[in-house]
């Protein structure tokens, strides 16, 4: 898999992406269809508290363990990525859910 450095530089661009609150949602998104099989069916939804995002990520059911991984790293490195673009750049504590497919 190869992963193109101008998109994602594109995702947290603030001035490259009209909406702010959909950025996190937008990158969230990018990162997980390059991982699973059906990239049609990734649906992130975005919930805002007083200084915390909340991603809720669902995929179809045989990607799930994809996005979850084994004993969850991937879904650890995908929080880790999410959690430092929104404290740089949003001043926001991120957290990521992944709802069972």
């Amino acid at each position: 898999m190869r992963v193109n450095e101008e998109e994602i530089k594109d995702m947290i661009n603030i001035q490259t992406l009209p909406d702010k609150d959909k950025r996190l949602c937008g990158l969230m998104e990018y990162i997980i269809k390059q991982i699973v099989d059906s990239p049609d069916e990734v649906e992130v939804r975005q919930k805002e508290g007083r200084g915390t995002v909340v991603l809720e990520v669902s995929v179809a059911k045989e990607d799930t363990g994809k996005v979850i991984g084994k004993r969850g790293r991937v879904v650890d490195a995908l929080r880790t990525i999410v959690g430092a673009v929104a404290a740089s750049k949003f001043k926001k504590w991120v957290m990521v859910e992944v709802l069972k497919g």
